[in-house]
């Protein structure tokens, strides 16, 4: 089972997210370039997402890792250990539930109520999967109880999550709450939320109120329920170090190595696990590597062992090994204290089974330790996601009166590829969003004036392009089509410039805000250079793109944009990005992948992105007003 797993999930990445796995697994992958790149150890509690991660200098875990199928409510212990020994973090952000209720209906006619709580997840067909059960309480109606439920956050979807408690009979107490039947106990009454609802709050604590429906279909008050959510990892800190070492081994004949290395942490019965990888210095028997982070997830405690190879880069993939050592984190901070070295070991040519002492050495220049924020803690802390979406009224999309249109209306319900898109996405976002007022424009279309224009407000406002909610968007797309004349070409580097104004504003005002800019979008991109220039301007602030290709185009050059082959956006003046913000899906690969949703797909970056923007201006989430404060 474990093995099947394991390939499943291997199948879809490799099939879906190719490039992302060459940018982040590292030494994992089959290409060179992707094999010289780090894979960052920590992240922290990525973000956001299931522990969206970031092991690359743009973050994120959840890139390559999404082999979720659908609302999962709990990590795969077998799975997440898989991609945790190559290196990468968590599937999942795991969350540990805990529930209290008051003034529940009293059931019992000489004492109180008996009341035990469970926990379901909605699927999409409107099923009900459960996820836990607490323990029974005896005689209160007011419990507390101590059962934990655990689930995985997932931030690229939709948890609706249904609760009901019920009095449990006396007969019953002497059993397990697991073989309890439901039908044969009391029903005390029912709260429903979206797991979303739950960590967005403050104090991640909801209140809830309890209801059942009568016999004539009202629906009547049953106490409250209150539901408070913690992230069940045991610490965010982290140490952040810069390695270097002198006089490598040589193991090239025409050049010299090509020196990495890789840390492991040393498990019981000496097994080890690989946690990071340095990128690859070129050349250098001297190598000076970029900043690594490690967790305390990822490595256990400061005096747990970790062994350091260095090894000599072969784009064969038959990594040459220089030297090891083995050192603790506590032993690495010493070193660092004491500006000392500590030299390689490797197995003598002579005896193998004695190690050889080499003139190599291995130095820490810095050694700091960090928090390491997650996704949640900024959530919960007051920040929010404000939603942008741009379409695509290019004439290629079809007439929108006709049926084979990408536009097309279809009267019987059914979403347009431009409408589901609005709605799979805008229907998570909003859950981030306090006001849910979104701006919403077009691209590429002739307005009521005649002129063409490549950024107009789409609810047809000469002012304000915000609208509320995303029947809002809808509604504006939908009403737009009658108006608004299909023409050309296609152009975003207008409405991300637009998108950008609007984000640096949010930093202007000092708002506890990030931009999410979707574009959907059926055609090839003819302003890619202007497009490129707009990006790395924007890369600099809080904002992400998100783009959807609808219908059968190339889209070649939008996975120029995602930059997921590890080489950042470049400007026509040779400014590079200072981060990756893009994300590219194609709406007809994840249909024909028919594995994860179109969210899943487009979203998975996004925590990532989210935290490396935070973490390259020291924004660490506050709960008090000073939410902007450095990290010492």
């Amino acid at each position: 089972v474990v093995v099947s797993i394991v390939i499943k999930c291997l199948k879809f990445s490799q099939k879906n997210k190719k490039k992302s796995q060459k940018r982040e697994m590292g030494g994992c992958c089959s290409d060179i370039q992707g094999g010289q790149q780090a894979v960052r150890g920590g992240g922290g509690g990525g973000g956001g997402g299931r522990s969206y991660q970031q092991h690359h200098q743009q973050n994120p875990t959840t890139s390559t890792k999404s082999g979720v199928v659908e609302e999962t409510t709990a990590s795969n212990d077998a799975v997440d250990f898989f991609y945790r020994s190559q290196g990468l973090q968590a599937l999942f952000t795991p969350l540990e539930l805990s529930l209290s209720a008051s003034k529940l209906l009293d059931r019992d006619i000489l004492s109180k109520s008996d009341p035990m709580a469970v926990g379901y997840v909605k699927r999409k067909d409107g099923t009900l999967e459960e996820f836990g059960r607490t323990e029974v309480i005896m005689n209160t109606l007011n419990p507390v109880w101590i059962g934990k439920f655990s689930i995985a956050y997932q931030f690229e979807i939709v948890q609706p999550l249904v609760f009901r408690v019920y009095d449990v009979d006396t007969k019953f107490h002497n059993l397990p709450v697991e073989s309890l039947k439901l039908k044969e106990q009391e029903f005390l009454g029912e709260a429903t939320c979206v797991l979303s609802q739950i960590v967005t709050k403050q104090n991640k604590t909801l209140a809830l109120k309890l209801q059942r429906k009568d016999g004539h279909g009202a629906i009547i008050d049953l106490g409250s329920l209150t539901v408070h959510a913690e992230e069940a990892i045991s610490s965010r800190q982290a140490f952040e170090m810069i390695f270097h070492c002198t006089q490598l081994e040589n193991n090239d004949l025409f050049s010299k190595s090509d020196p990495f290395l890789r840390i492991s942490k040393i498990v019981e019965g000496g097994n080890v696990i690989p946690i990071c990888k340095t990128e690859v210095v070129k050349d250098n028997l001297n190598p000076i590597w970029k900043p690594i982070c490690l967790t305390m997830q990822q490595f256990g405690g400061k005096d747990n062992p970790l062994l350091i190879e260095c090894f000599d880069f072969e784009s064969s993939g038959n990594h040459k090994l220089i030297g090891k050592l083995q050192k603790s984190v506590a032993d690495l901070e010493i070193l660092y204290q004491e500006k000392a070295g500590a030299n390689f070991l490797k197995a003598s040519s002579v005896r193998h089974d004695h190690m050889k002492t080499l003139k190599g050495q291995l130095f820490v220049d810095e050694f700091c330790e960090k928090t390491m924020y997650s996704f949640l803690d900024y959530i919960s802390s007051g920040f929010e996601l404000n939603f942008m979406v741009a379409v695509d009224f290019t004439a290629s999309n079809g007439n929108p009166r006709l049926p084979d249109s990408l536009h097309y209306i279809d009267l019987s319900g059914r979403l347009n590829a431009y409408q589901q898109a609005i709605f799979e996405v805008g229907e998570l976002i909003q859950f981030y969003d306090s006001d849910k007022h979104f701006p919403a424009w077009g691209f590429g279309g002739r307005t009521t004036d005649g002129g063409l224009s490549h950024c107009f407000n789409l609810n047809g406002s000469p002012s304000e392009s915000e609208v509320d909610g995303v029947n809002g968007i809808l509604s504006a797309y939908s009403n737009a089509l009658h108006r608004v004349a299909l023409a050309g070409p296609t152009l975003f580097g207008r409405v991300i410039n637009k998108a950008a104004q609007i984000a640096s504003q949010t930093v202007s005002d000092n708002q506890r805000k990030y931009n999410v800019l979707l574009i959907i979008t059926d055609g090839v991109l003819t302003d890619l250079q202007e497009t490129k220039n707009a990006l790395v301007k924007a890369s600099d602030l809080p904002l992400s793109v998100l783009i959807v290709g609808v219908g059968g185009a190339d889209f070649k050059e939008m996975e120029i944009l995602d930059a997921d082959n590890g080489k950042r956006l470049e400007s026509s003046t040779g400014r590079i990005a200072t981060r990756d913000i893009v994300q590219f899906v194609p709406m007809r690969e994840v249909h024909a992948g028919g594995q994860i949703s179109i969210i899943q797909a487009l979203l998975q970056e996004l925590p990532g992105q989210f935290l490396t923007y935070m973490r390259s201006r020291n924004i660490v989430p506050h709960f008090g007003n000073d939410f902007h404060s450095p990290v010492g």
